[in-house]
Parts: structure tokens; C-alpha cells; sequence
């Protein structure tokens, strides 16, 4: 192992937060005093979880890229630690860093699922499929413990509410039982990531989530239980897993999956500080070619925020990458069926249950 690299979390760095006037430091004797006191300077402190109690759970989404009109997030912040997530400076809005901040620093609602009954319950409610999560992982592991996406499905199931679940881990195999009910009615598809078919690159650049072998495994349990599932290549990072395409639609569609697509890597905010941190630390020798390899797909620069052009990138590299997946889609999903959803059993008064209002 590399000296003073982290292991287990994506992020190598804790970046400055804009929103503080202040900058921290720590000198570099006081650390050295700390690290002979016995106290942890590397990084790897536990993962803490704070309970905060939001008034909604349902965010409008306004992007013409995702095409869902509602997401939802149980969870702000991610154990999962994936070293390109866009979704870090949300973390910066809660007065921590993007950086290993948003790996060890979890914000927990645990009043989602009432307040996801008490929008349904609402007279002026229109059913629309709702994304799961869109920010961060709703299947991250302290999910295990609280329940906290589980008790969202079963309030989605009772008021039989369409919803769509994006997913790196393979505990979605818990919930198997209300999703295959929901799916029976259209009612779920699942998109399940896999950035990757290299275990060794997997374990460095998504640091906690499922392995590929999970994630296979859950994709086939999903097929099985005929529910769809959607696999993201997502991010197609140039120079370090942009190669794989053909061959994540293949091992993804020979376990089940019935959709494929794809996103191009885009380092906003601090993310570009925090990825090409990363990528300098695990991949050297690399880190010209992927930071060059980023900016051809992004008109020369690490981001680009444009509606319609951000997800998929420009030029004759981007280029490249959607004629191979499109060539994987013909190959592997030509004659797969992908459901539209059910908005239209909506329930607005449950069964077993009785309106007062006149």
C-alpha cells in the first residue's frame, strides 16, 4: 500500500468548504504530536451518523437529463465513497467538505417514509414516478440497520406509487419481496451500476460498495424475480474503464438485465479537485492521459454543467463511446423489453383504510 493513502475511502483529501470564511490547517508538529498521542490523523475515522428531521422528502427535479419529475434521498452523504461522485458538493450545503467529510459525516431522515405517506395523502397529489435515490446511495450500508429505504417501499407499495431505485449494492437483495409485488403492477424498475468488471480498480475507486461478483448476482436475483433492471456504465471514465463497455453489456445482460446506458465522467465543483487527487495518488502514471482523456469529452475543460450535453460529453471521443454502446445495446438488448411505468392505480385511499373527509 502506498504511503499515507487511505484505504477504504474514495476521497484522499478533505476539501475547503466555500460556504466558511475560515480555512483550517493542521500544523504539520501538532499532527505528529496527535499521531504520538495515539489519536487518528489518517483519515480513517469511523463514519458518524446524524439524525436530521426534514419537513419534505420530495425534491423536484428539474433537469431535462434525468427525465423523472421527483427524487428522494434517505440519506445525505455516502459510506460508499466513490472518488467521482457529482453528488459530494451537495455535502457542502450542510457545512462539511465534499471530501472524506462526505464519506464519514452521514446525515440520516429518518422520518422519510411519513413524510412520503403525508405527500400521497395530499388531495393535490399526481402520481409521477419517483427517483430513488439521485443524490446518494439509498442502499448504503448503515440502510442495513435503520430500514429507512425499506420503510419508503412499503409506503410506496400501499399506495401502489411508481418508483424508480438507482443502486451500488447488493443489499437491495433484502427487499426482493416488495419489489417483485411492485413490479407484478409496473410499479419499480431498478438500475443497478457497474462501473467496472475489474475488481482490483473497483476496490479503489468505489471503496465500499458490493463487489462485481455482488453485483452480478444481484442483477440475476432481480431477473428472476422479474423485476427490471436498468445496468449503468456509469461513470465511462477515459483511460481507466472506458474500454469496458462491450463487455459490462454482455456479463450485465447474460445475468438478466434488460436496459443499457451510460454517463461520461464530469468533475464539477470540488469533485475535480478531489478526483484528480485520487487518480494522481492510485494511477500516477495514468493521470495525464485521463485528465487529457476528460477534458476531450468536455470541450478542453474537467466539467460542463449544459442541460442535453453534460451527461454524455462532446467530440470524437465522446463520439466513440455512444457508437460502442450503441453497438452493445444491438448486440446484447435487441430483443429485451423494458416496461413503462404504472401511474394509473394510484391509490388514494389505501385499502383498509377510510377517507373523513365529506
Amino acid at each position: 500500500m502506498k504511503k499515507d493513502l487511505k484505504t477504504g475511502r474514495g476521497a484522499q483529501i478533505n476539501t475547503h468548504n466555500p460556504f466558511h470564511q475560515q480555512h483550517y490547517t493542521v500544523d504539520p508538529e501538532f499532527k505528529e504530536h496527535l499521531h504520538q498521542s495515539g489519536e487518528d490523523t489518517s483519515g480513517n475515522a469511523k463514519t458518524t451518523y446524524t439524525a436530521v428531521y426534514p419537513k419534505t422528502i420530495l425534491n423536484r427535479v428539474n433537469s431535462p437529463d434525468i427525465g423523472k419529475t421527483w427524487s428522494m434521498n434517505p440519506y445525505q452523504g455516502c459510506e460508499h465513497g466513490c472518488a467521482y461522485c457529482y453528488a459530494r458538493n451537495s455535502h457542502e450545503y450542510w457545512g462539511y467538505s465534499a471530501g472524506t467529510d462526505f464519506e464519514q459525516k452521514i446525515l440520516v431522515k429518518k422520518n422519510a417514509p411519513q413524510l412520503l405517506e403525508k405527500a400521497f395523502q395530499k388531495p393535490s397529489w399526481q402520481p409521477e414516478p419517483i427517483m430513488l435515490s439521485g443524490n446518494t446511495d439509498c442502499y448504503q450500508p448503515i440502510e442495513k440497520k435503520l430500514q429507512i429505504t425499506r420503510g419508503l417501499l412499503k409506503v410506496l407499495e400501499k399506495y401502489q406509487h411508481p418508483v424508480g431505485i438507482i443502486t451500488k449494492n447488493a443489499l437491495i437483495q433484502r427487499d426482493v419481496d416488495i419489489l417483485k409485488r411492485m413490479a407484478e403492477k409496473r410499479l419499480v424498475k431498478v438500475s443497478i451500476s457497474v462501473t467496472t468488471l475489474d475488481e482490483d480498480l473497483r476496490r479503489k475507486l468505489e471503496p465500499r460498495t458490493a463487489s462485481v461478483k455482488r453485483r452480478l448476482q444481484t442483477i440475476e436475483l432481480l431477473a428472476q424475480n422479474n423485476i427490471p433492471v436498468n445496468v449503468m456504465l456509469a461513470p465511462v471514465i477515459p483511460g481507466l474503464n472506458s474500454h469496458e463497455a462491450m463487455a459490462v453489456a454482455e456479463a450485465c445482460s447474460n445475468a438478466g438485465a434488460v436496459k443499457f446506458n451510460y454517463t461520461m465522467v464530469r468533475l464539477n465543483g470540488r469533485v475535480s479537485v478531489l478526483f484528480m487527487d485520487w487518480v494522481q495518488k492510485h494511477f500516477p502514471d495514468r493521470y495525464q492521459k485521463i485528465k487529457h482523456g476528460i477534458e476531450a469529452t468536455h470541450g478542453g475543460l474537467l466539467n460542463d454543467s449544459q442541460f442535453g450535453r453534460r451527461m454524455r460529453g462532446e467530440g470524437e471521443y465522446a463520439q466513440q463511446i455512444k457508437q460502442t454502446v450503441a453497438l452493445a445495446r444491438k448486440t446484447y438488448f435487441a430483443e429485451k423489453n423494458y416496461p413503462d411505468y404504472n401511474c394509473d392505480d394510484f391509490l388514494r385511499v389505501p385499502k383498509g383504510q377510510f377517507s373523513l373527509r365529506i
